[in-house]
């Protein structure tokens, strides 16, 4: 285990990333995109086949939800089937991603992922995959602030009051996430350092065994998607402290944001995106994009996203390889001040 900077022999180019070496590569990768040839297969025009849309985790989670609804509009409006396809294994999604680096950049083989994919390269050093060169950046999808909450038992009905009860007994208090380099992860790390607590934070393997050992107490505090949270905090199975964007939320007014709860304000959500492989010819980029857009425009989408606590945000390709390169920066100085270890 290392500090979260790191090299790593597997990877073929530096792994330590500054915002505008990343937003470098991110657009010299999308402008020689733009002088790919096309291929004998793409000589009918695209789509003429299934479209496979790799999930890199199981059925059911916040990643799948958003994949699925994406997936039906898209065959809808392309008229060519779309399906799911939940690869999981490794950690951060590596299996299912990778899967999808090594696929033929001819468009029918695409990668629907959180923010998780681009804090990968400062965590997972033994990564099959350099995430800014092995892939092609087509669109943001979708974005949604998490729900800090707690166990039933803690009594506490804020922020500020739960940290206080952690600093005076803090061997009493666990804190957890449903996967290591997560959105909640790093979530939970940036209130961990406001509120001057080194308190351990354990890494599940999914959101579902988190949140039935949040309900049991075995854990005290977890910050995660509205989709599989907010219902257990309506039903008060969990108790949400707060929500993590600057204003409350629409589907949940009764939950105050973090501000609201007694500490500083953040602004943090959980994002989700969609890849090709490398050299994804800028034609299918474009279809894509528009495509995804046009989509994502649609009242029956955004109502669909709502329920699952998500706003559809589509973006050009330039746009989202600058937004990626902007995460990166964020996630990587949010790792090195919480001191995370690398896998």
């Amino acid at each position: 285990m290392t500090e979260s900077s790191w090299t790593t022999s597997s990877w073929t180019t530096p792994t330590h990333w500054t915002r505008r070496g990343v937003t470098a590569a991110l657009l010299l990768g999308a402008a020689t995109a733009m002088g790919a040839v096309p291929t004998p297969a793409q000589a009918q025009p695209y789509p003429s086949r299934t479209i496979t849309m790799v999930v890199p985790y199981p059925a059911g989670g916040s990643v799948d939800g958003v994949a699925r609804i994406l997936a039906q509009k898209l065959q809808e409006s392309l008229g060519q089937t779309v399906i799911v396809e939940n690869r999981a294994g490794g950690a951060g999604g590596l299996v299912g991603a990778n899967s999808v680096a090594k696929s033929p950049a001819d468009g029918y083989t695409l990668l629907l992922q959180a923010s998780i994919h681009v804090v990968s390269p400062f965590l997972f050093k033994n990564a099959p995959y350099d995430v800014v060169k092995d892939f092609t950046p087509i669109t943001l999808v979708a974005a949604g602030p998490l729900v800090v909450s707690t166990t039933p038992g803690v009594p506490a009905t804020n922020l500020k009051e739960f940290f206080d009860l952690v600093r005076k007994a803090p061997d009493k208090y666990t804190f957890a996430t449903s996967s290591f380099g997560s959105a909640g992860h790093l979530a939970v790390e940036i209130l961990k350092r406001e509120a001057g607590v080194d308190t351990l934070t354990i890494a599940y393997k999914g959101g579902g065994p988190m949140l039935t050992d949040l309900m049991s107490g075995q854990i005290h505090l977890i910050a995660d998607p509205m989709v599989s949270s907010l219902p257990l905090a309506q039903s008060g199975k969990i108790k949400a402290l707060a929500i993590t964007s600057p204003e409350r939320v629409k589907i949940a007014p009764e939950i105050p944001t973090v501000e609201q709860s007694g500490m500083k304000p953040l602004d943090f959500v959980s994002w989700y995106g969609l890849w090709g492989p490398k050299g994804l010819p800028p034609e299918i980029v474009a279809k894509l994009q528009s495509e995804t857009a046009k989509v994502l425009g649609q009242d029956e989408t955004k109502a669909r996203f709502g329920t699952l606590g998500f706003e559809p945000k589509p973006s050009t390709a330039p746009e989202f390889a600058k937004f990626i390169a902007d995460e990166m920066a964020r996630a990587e100085q949010i790792i090195k001040d919480a001191k995370i270890k690398t896998e």
